[in-house]
């Protein structure tokens, strides 16, 4: 009887907390005690109270899981989440960007179109999206404020260093961002390019033959290779500049 008293409390405390998350979570903006902060854009679609509670949930954990791997993550980082009916298929119904690093802000969009809706999107994407943009803001890699110097071989290391780090700390793993057999000859092609190259084009667009996410694919090759040759893993990769990695690949 008591033990079956106790389970009752314990379950109706836990009842009380989620009522009390989802109170705190009325607003479109979820306050947070930790070193992130997630703002809900709900300009034409809204989230429900318990998706953004969850994803506060996973945002927050992901962050405390990178700080812990990546302590050069900034503190204070500001996260803004949307809903989208945009094709997020190929990388699991979310996608995102680093728009600056000062402040620290990137930028969320889920979509509802992904699978069975939001659900889906959220349990399949988020997590991977969050590691991949906050190893960005780790090294500083943002569109407006970029710490790095302009040209496409700069993009193929910092996304490749993303990439891999997501896919070797989350286990999830895109088709999109895998690489072909020929991916040698593409990080070869990259490092030939002049600094007016097509960002579009060679980094996470399709180019004119055909081929798509050029730099992101040989950018995740490139890591690869670096790590097995230089015994580096890819934390210790990723305090090192681009040329640098580059060098240990074997370029």
């Amino acid at each position: 009887m008591l033990k079956n008293k106790m389970n009752m409390l314990r379950s109706f405390i836990s009842i009380i907390t989620v009522l009390f998350l989802i109170s705190c979570n009325s607003n479109s903006k979820i306050p947070q005690i930790a070193k992130v902060d997630i703002v809900f854009q709900e300009d034409s679609l809204e989230f429900t109270d318990s998706q953004k509670v969850f994803i506060s949930m996973v945002i927050s954990k992901s962050e405390e899981e990178v700080r812990k791997l990546l302590p050069n993550l900034p503190d204070s980082i500001n996260v803004i989440v949307e809903q989208v009916d945009w094709d997020l298929d190929s990388v699991g119904g979310v996608t995102g960007r680093t728009e600056t690093n000062h402040p620290p802000l990137v930028l969320v969009q889920i979509s509802n179109n992904y699978r069975e809706g939001i659900a889906d999107s959220l349990y399949s994407g988020l997590k991977a999206t969050i590691f991949h943009e906050f190893h960005h803001l780790s090294r500083g890699w943002a569109i407006q404020d970029n710490k790095f110097s302009s040209g496409i071989p700069n993009a193929m290391v910092n996304e490749g260093l993303a990439v891999a780090f997501t896919e070797i700390y989350t286990g999830t793993i895109n088709e999109v961002n895998s690489y072909p057999m020929e991916a040698d000859s593409w990080v070869k092609e990259i490092l030939a390019l002049p600094l007016d190259a097509n960002y579009a084009q060679w980094v996470m667009g399709e180019h004119p033959d055909g081929r798509n996410y050029i730099g992101y694919r040989a950018g995740n090759f490139l890591v690869r290779k670096a790590m097995n040759k230089s015994g580096k893993n890819i934390l210790e990769l990723s305090e090192l500049m681009p040329e640098e990695i580059i060098k240990l690949a074997g370029y």
